[in-house]
């Protein structure tokens, strides 16, 4: 994994440090850091609650997919990807073929400390406690595929990007 451009993807649920920690490992190993709900919202000139309200999850997965193989043709990057992103198979292949991929993981109780009751986060409507604990058991198998595994429950940023840095250079 010593190779300078190889792509590094973050994965795992909403509220797991994935954009806060692609920040940091985009500034230390100098990969450009790509958000792809950001890079959808940009694709799509709308809100990802948008197009959930108007064209429905299945529209939304299909939208992220497409935008999710284009991205990862790009060389050089940190990609910090969606929750839900990992639900298809094919998702999972583009993205063990794209880079390094780094599930980052928490506890229920954490995600929903550092989330809330994000009304941006349309997947949380109905109770953020009892909707991350759903979706959590939903996923659990779904991020199995990463090359790398890391609880950022009661870590800082910098000790997760550390720990990647470490697997990512080969140390």
């Amino acid at each position: 994994m010593n190779q300078p451009l190889n792509n590094i993807v973050l994965i795992g649920m909403m509220g797991t440090g994935k954009s806060t920690v692609g920040s940091l490992l985009a500034a230390e190993t100098g990969l450009v850091l790509v958000d792809l709900d950001q890079r959808i919202v940009e694709e799509a000139g709308r809100t990802i609650p948008d197009i959930f309200a108007a064209e429905g999850e299945a529209y939304f997965r299909e939208l992220e997919s497409a935008i999710l193989r284009s991205t990862l043709q790009e060389r050089g990057i940190v990609l910090a990807t969606g929750g839900g992103a990992v639900l298809r198979e094919e998702n999972r292949l583009v993205m063990r073929e794209g880079g390094l991929v780094v599930a980052l993981q928490a506890t229920a109780e954490e995600i929903v400390a550092r989330v809330g009751e994000d009304p941006g986060r349309p997947l949380l409507a109905g109770g953020a406690k009892e909707r991350v604990v759903a979706l959590l058991e939903e996923r659990k198998d779904a991020y199995a595929f990463a090359h790398l595994t890391v609880d950022t429950s009661g870590k800082s940023a910098e000790q997760v990007s550390d720990e990647i840095l470490t697997h990512y250079r080969g140390s």
